[in-house]
């Protein structure tokens, strides 16, 4: 009996080892279940992208690429393509002339045109009279005098003459002086004329010493002369002789009464202008001058349709000379 217990037991024994076996078994073969399904999870998900670099911040401008040349542009347009037709250009409109309302008319110079097209077609659009006086050496001199004649508007030249206190007192390189000789001066104001087309008239720009001796100014006035256009005396300086040379040559000339815009203000320059149109009012006539500065642009645009509609007649400075 005591042989057959030792041999159960040991049966017993080699039995549970085996299950001990088998169980190491299921294990290994579950690990290795489970590992090769997350293998294959992992080789299905696409690979990751490397992040791009942010790009780089900086607060200096970039250079625009270079422009084509219009001609360039045109030529690279297939032949075969249908033309564009080219963009239509509204013509100016020509300043309404009112008929004489009351006693009073009133001719405004513009001085110191000729620096751009922008300041001429804010003043054309007032529509009413208005003389242009174009200062020859101005970058757009020519073009604001053939601008300004072609829409119906009167040009004159804006004489560069020599001031007090030149030359600390800057005056344009074209300018007219003291100690030129006589050929010179009329050779400059000969020049005038090929920069400023169509003018019919002439003021002096500053001046305030050269218009006081009556010698240059003949000099001067007498190339206007020859060339049939009026002069317009802007009197800078109270002795000034330009209007009293003019007439003893027996030129068609008239005097400034009124400036305007010395002071840049619109209060100011309103006040100047009612002042204008009250010398008009009292002997029938007055010229007055000014500049294209913003605020006397305003100021015109505002007032002068006013005051023709209380009575003023707005005339080109050309009726006015005598």
């Amino acid at each position: 009996m005591a042989r057959k217990g030792r041999g159960r037991a040991i049966n017993r024994r080699k039995s549970s080892k085996g299950g001990g076996k088998a169980l190491v078994a299921l294990a290994v073969v579950a690990v290795l279940i489970v590992g090769g399904y997350f293998l294959l999870q992992k080789s299905r998900k696409p690979a990751p992208q490397p992040k791009s670099k942010p790009a780089q911040v900086t607060t200096e401008r970039q250079p625009l690429p270079p422009r084509v040349p219009v001609q360039a542009q045109v030529s690279s347009v297939s032949p075969t393509a249908p033309a564009a037709k080219p963009a239509s250009v509204a013509k100016p409109e020509t300043p309404v002339v009112p008929q004489a309302k009351g006693p009073g008319r009133v001719a405004i110079v513009i001085d110191d045109m000729g620096t751009n097209l922008q300041e001429l077609q804010a003043l054309m659009s007032i529509k009413l009279p208005l003389t242009f006086s174009v200062i020859p050496s101005l970058a757009h001199a020519k073009g604001v005098a053939e601008a300004a004649h072609g829409a119906g508007y009167q040009v004159m030249i804006h004489m560069p003459m020599e001031p007090e206190g030149y030359p600390k007192q800057r005056m344009e390189s074209i300018g007219l002086l003291l100690s030129m000789d006589d050929q010179e001066i009329s050779d400059r104001v000969n020049g005038y004329f090929r920069t400023v087309p169509y003018a019919i008239g002439a003021n002096n720009h500053m001046g305030s010493r050269f218009t006081q001796d009556a010698g240059k100014m003949e000099v001067a006035l007498k190339v206007l002369q020859e060339k049939g256009v009026f002069f317009i005396d802007s009197r800078t300086a109270p002795k000034s002789a330009g209007y009293r040379v003019a007439r003893t040559l027996g030129m068609k000339c008239a005097e400034r009464q009124v400036f305007l815009d010395n002071v840049q203000d619109e209060a100011a320059i309103r006040k100047q202008l009612m002042q204008a149109a009250g010398i008009a009012r009292k002997r029938g006539a007055a010229i007055a001058i000014c500049h294209p500065h913003q605020a006397t642009i305003r100021t015109l645009k505002s007032a002068m349709p006013e005051l023709a509609k209380s009575g003023i007649t707005f005339v080109y400075v050309s009726t006015l000379v005598k």
